[in-house]
């Protein structure tokens, strides 16, 4: 069966748009649930060694500081503690100790991390950084690849990709940490894969079928390569439901992210970077 995706490219259009501006939106008022790593804060590991020190009765003993507890691997327990803006190191030094003498002997430390608003800053200095780096480096090889329409197309789908995935975290409100940065590189590295393979094969059938209308030659490609398409997405999108049904509550962000970021870099693949081929003479450009 042969589907028509170049029949709905207006649409899709129009979907991307609103994703764009609702994005844009919220990124404006709404921001970044910046995580620990970037704003600044406190994270202890912990492992009870009484049997009454559950991470419920935890929760108790620490409600004045509002944290964050999480269960990472059965028995040690993860506490994460934000601070308000402005803290100062001695804020921190003095909160790790409270919290060491309301827990007492009770547990065990495996790790006390304390990240200053300083270093948060640096930290969100590099990582925007080295999304921007990214960016750049994959438009380059794009246009050094294909050039003219593929190029533009593919510039314009990866820009998409990008805005669209800040949106997302947005919008729903994960914690932005350097495990996001982490997700919307691969992401984006994913999403970049699939367009490469498209294109490829939209190539190869423009030297095959000459007189073959652009927008029939793109749904034919499109076709060829929908087999592959799916099971790459698919496989993928069930290694993230295995690690969000199984992975704990530190992977569950994780596995939501990258799997948004599979489905758009699908979605982006199939109708906006193709679609845009149709504005440009991709034979006389040969």
């Amino acid at each position: 069966m042969k589907l028509h995706f170049m029949k709905y490219r207006k649409l899709m259009y129009w979907i991307s748009g609103a994703l764009l501006a609702l994005s844009i939106v919220s990124l404006i008022v709404r921001g970044l649930n910046y995580g620990i790593d970037f704003s600044g804060g406190i994270s202890m590991e912990v492992t009870p060694v009484e049997e009454s020190m559950t991470i419920d009765k935890m929760r108790s003993d620490l409600s004045q500081f509002n944290p964050e507890l999480q269960q990472i691997d059965g028995k040690s327990i993860l506490i994460r503690l934000g601070l308000p803006k402005g803290a100062t190191d001695a804020d921190q030094n003095q909160k790790v100790s409270e919290i060491k003498n309301i827990l007492g002997d009770s547990v065990q430390y495996s790790q006390v991390q304390i990240v200053g608003p300083k270093i948060g800053g640096e930290l969100v200095r590099g990582g925007i950084l080295a999304i921007l780096f990214a960016f750049v480096m994959m438009a380059i090889y794009v246009w050094v690849r294909y050039r003219g329409g593929y190029a533009f197309g593919a510039f314009v789908s990866l820009f998409l990709d990008f805005l669209l995935m800040f949106g997302f975290f947005s919008i729903v409100g994960l914690e932005f940490n350097q495990t996001a940065i982490a997700v919307i590189l691969t992401g984006i590295g994913y999403s970049i894969n699939d367009k490469v393979v498209n294109y490829d094969r939209i190539e190869e059938n423009i030297k095959k079928y000459h007189k073959m209308p652009l927008d029939q030659l793109v749904d034919l490609s499109v076709n060829e390569m929908f087999r592959r398409t799916m099971m790459t997405s698919v496989s993928t999108l069930l290694a993230m439901l295995g690690l969000y049904l199984f992975g704990g509550e530190v992977l569950r962000d994780f596995a939501i992210a990258m799997t948004f970021s599979i489905l758009m870099g699908t979605f982006t693949s199939i109708y906006i970077s193709n679609a845009v081929l149709l504005n440009f003479d991709l034979r006389g450009e040969k």
